[in-house]
């Protein structure tokens, strides 16, 4: 009997440690994160999706709905019954998002982020002391 009770709890710790891992926490999310653009004359301007405690988003002028997860690339639109779909380029980057819902079917490119170079300038005073100057 003690056996059979001590093989029950190592059963339940054993079943208690496999944990999974919350969208939140995935890293691959991130290269969804961003503004995405649609043509002149869309039923929306532009999207943006975020990450927050809840999981990825889509906010745009017509609401806001979460993310559920599909596939690799592919979630549903919770509040507007729909689908959208990311489309990588040939380095695997997200370049663009395909959205169906309630009958609109929408094609949106991902704004590129300016990279921002800092520069550096070293220079010498009169005293041959390093002197560094930042700027953006």
């Amino acid at each position: 009997m003690l056996a059979l009770l001590t093989g029950t709890i190592c059963s339940l710790q054993a079943q208690s440690n496999n944990t999974v891992t919350p969208a939140t926490q995935d890293t691959a999310v991130t290269a969804f994160i961003g503004k995405y653009t649609f043509p002149d004359g869309s039923v929306v301007e532009a999207v943006e999706v975020k990450l927050d405690s809840t999981g990825l988003n889509m906010i745009s002028d017509a609401g806001t709905s979460v993310l559920q997860k599909l596939g690799v690339d592919s979630f549903a639109l919770v509040s507007f019954q729909g689908t959208a779909v990311f489309k990588r380029d040939e380095n695997n980057k997200v370049k663009m998002v395909v959205i169906d819902a309630m009958g609109y079917h929408l094609e949106g490119k991902k704004e590129e982020k300016e990279a921002v170079t800092p520069s550096v300038t070293l220079w010498y005073n009169s005293d041959k002391k390093a002197n560094i100057t930042h700027s953006k």
